[in-house]
């Protein structure tokens, strides 16, 4: 399936509204149960993950901890790139000025099952 414009516009908006609303359980209705996230922020907090967090439950301990750590989080969209059965969300943490690209990828009931995060220094 092409991801179409008007599916990545709308998940991209609803999913930093999400993160900006810091409601855990909004942020990870996104994400299919078997979610696996690479990221240089998870081997910061969990050097053994080497940079992996795999599944919902190790994702939302992950995440309670960088939502603790980062209480003034907030997202702002630069960019939505579209895929074929994915899309990038280009954004900056207003909170510590850094800008993120985070490539997504969506299983067939349009759950994200795979995110792959950069960050600027």
């Amino acid at each position: 399936m092409l991801m179409n414009k008007v599916f990545a516009q709308h998940f991209a908006a609803e999913w930093v509204e999400a993160w900006n609303s810091h409601q855990l359980d909004r942020i990870l209705s996104h994400y299919a149960d078997d979610f696996c996230i690479e990221t240089p922020m998870a081997l910061k907090l969990f050097p053994e993950s080497q940079g992996v967090i795999s599944g919902k439950d190790l994702v939302r301990q992950y995440w309670t901890l960088g939502l603790e750590k980062i209480p003034d989080l907030h997202f702002e969209i630069l960019d939505v790139l579209i895929g074929v059965n994915s899309l990038a969300i280009y954004y900056i943490n207003t909170a510590t000025n850094k800008k993120s690209v985070e490539l997504m990828s969506f299983n067939d009931q349009l759950k994200v099952n795979k995110a792959v995060v950069c960050y600027t220094e």
